[in-house]
């Protein structure tokens, strides 16, 4: 059983570890997204990168890999309850920090290793949730969007998946439907996307992010001169 405790979290980094943005917008545009703005091989990127279909499939491929290691979880090790739960959770942040932390994606200077490349992990945390309990995707997505349209930030969307899928849990596990272990891994994933935005938080700070959604909309709208 240990074995194959191991075995099943190895594979939740390594799963989490698939560029497929880097996959994808190679694919659709022919370019380097490790060149491009961020450097980040997330969903946001993606579509900076090479456009909508590009960004929107780079999400979708990032949810699967959270969803697909916690499902591997029950699969390989076939665990009761409680340490079932304990090994999802874990194989869920292994997968964000394989996304963030790609071994796929290491550079090195002078032959020594220094740093990982990956995302900021929105999209495998909303995996991971989904992978938990599959419903919190009409909560947790519809929740992000609105902060994307509305808040106007790509960096506050993605931490606000992990904030919104720990209330979720926190809600659940408060009366009794499901384990406080779920509660964790959202806190844990918010923990883990503040750490990789830790840039754009500052750059919050200072009033320098860039805007998305309908405030971009308004906010150009309004630079444009009529006519």
């Amino acid at each position: 059983m240990v074995l194959k405790v191991i075995l099943v979290l190895l594979m939740a980094y390594l799963i989490g570890s698939i560029p497929f943005g880097l996959l994808v917008v190679k694919l659709f545009s022919g370019k380097d997204i490790r060149t491009i703005e961020s450097g980040r091989t997330g969903g946001t990127n993606a579509m900076r990168a090479a456009g909508y279909p590009s960004g929107v499939f780079t999400m979708i491929f990032d949810a699967l890999k959270g969803t697909l290691a916690i499902w591997l979880v029950g699969v390989i090790t076939q665990m009761s309850a409680p340490w079932l739960y304990w090994v999802q959770i874990a194989a869920g942040i292994l997968a964000i920090i394989g996304h963030n932390y790609s071994v796929f994606l290491i550079e090195k200077v002078d032959g020594k290793i220094t740093r990982f490349r990956g995302g900021a992990g929105g999209a495998t945390t909303l995996g991971g949730a989904i992978g938990l309990w599959p419903t919190s995707l009409a909560i947790t997505l519809p929740a992000a969007l609105l902060v994307f349209l509305f808040i106007g930030y790509a960096s506050v969307t993605t931490m606000s998946i992990a904030f919104v899928t720990t209330m979720v849990f926190l809600y659940r596990a408060i009366i009794g439907v499901s384990p406080w272990a779920y509660f964790i891994f959202g806190v844990i994933a918010e923990i883990l996307l503040v750490i990789a935005l830790k840039p754009n938080i500052q750059r919050l700070k200072e009033g320098k992010e860039r805007l998305v959604g309908v405030r971009a909309w308004l906010k150009k709208k309004i630079e444009t001169p009529a006519g």
